[in-house]
């Protein structure tokens, strides 16, 4: 596996023979043996240049972590203060990426900076065994009762349009009168067009909703509602920055959602590495650091 890396990040046999200090006929030999245990081409030879087959891709990005992970539990089994290094596979929403996630790697990546980052951007539920993740941030649901999670915090829905749009058509003054006006959904929720709102007694109410607008990006549902296409419930760290702003007002501002949890989801794990585990606590700290201008929002106790 060490053989084939270095065979893919030098370019050629010759410079990854000089670069392991052994021949390239071994190399090649050692290549040509893994191919046959994979029963996969992993290699398009050439007289002038190498390249990676589908396979050889797949198996070169998977093989580089591992090799990464033996070399921390190395250091680790030999120095309490080893760094974390390798790769780091992070799935998380849009939102939550820019939000949060990106901040948090940059503090993070300052500190440990052998750890690399691949971040898969995805409203949707990711199985994180079957695509090879290591972490994730959620909202509500976690997932598979076969993960691990650690909660790091809460947000809540909260309902919002435009002020050119209230102008237009009136603001709603209870949540029955949510039914009347074009509202937009969202496709991950559990009942997109049930809205169920608290108010400050601890009170819910639900209403059926429906718009012009049906989707499964909050982003995008809060951007339509800025330009004044309806009323958007979305989590108060996506609609904060456009009500800091002036572009969007809330709407029922005596309203919320019922608190939802925020959670770092890893796989169940009995060994887990270094670099998730020193991850997974930093950004837990930076969870617990109130962000200004975020209404509604609460973080971890």
């Amino acid at each position: 596996m060490a053989a084939f890396a270095a065979v893919v990040e030098s370019g050629s046999f010759v410079r990854a023979a000089e670069r392991l200090g052994t021949s390239t006929s071994t190399l090649s030999r050692q290549i040509a043996e893994l191919e046959q245990h994979l029963g996969v081409r992993l290699l398009n030879r050439t007289t002038r240049r190498l390249s990676l087959t589908e396979g050889g891709q797949a198996f070169y990005e998977r093989a580089v972590q591992v090799l990464a992970d033996l070399e921390e539990a190395e250091a680790l089994a030999s120095s309490s203060t080893a760094a974390p290094r390798g790769t780091l596979r992070l799935t998380c929403s849009h939102a939550m990426g820019v939000q949060r996630v990106a901040p948090a790697i940059a503090s993070f990546g300052a500190r440990y900076p052998e750890v690399r980052f691949e971040v898969s951007v995805s409203d949707r539920i990711v199985d994180l065994v079957e695509e090879g993740f290591d972490l994730a941030i959620r909202i509500g649901q976690v997932g598979s009762d076969q993960l691990v999670a650690r909660r790091l915090g809460t947000m809540r829905l909260l309902a919002c349009a435009s002020p050119a749009y209230l102008k237009a058509r009136g603001t709603p003054r209870v949540p029955a009168d949510l039914a009347a006006h074009a509202v937009m959904t969202y496709a991950y929720s559990p009942n997109p067009r049930v809205w169920r709102l608290v108010d400050r007694t601890g009170r819910q109410e639900e209403v059926r909703v429906g718009g012009p607008l049906h989707s499964n990006s909050g982003d995008l549902a809060v951007a339509a509602a800025i330009a004044g296409l309806g009323i958007v419930f979305e989590p108060d760290f996506i609609v904060a920055p456009a009500l800091a702003a002036g572009l969007l007002v809330r709407v029922l501002p005596e309203y919320e959602s019922a608190p939802g949890d925020i959670w770092a989801v890893y796989p169940s794990r009995r060994h887990l590495s270094a670099k998730v585990r020193l991850f997974v606590d930093h950004i837990a700290q930076q969870f617990a650091v109130p962000v200004a201008g975020k209404p509604g929002s609460r973080t971890a106790r």
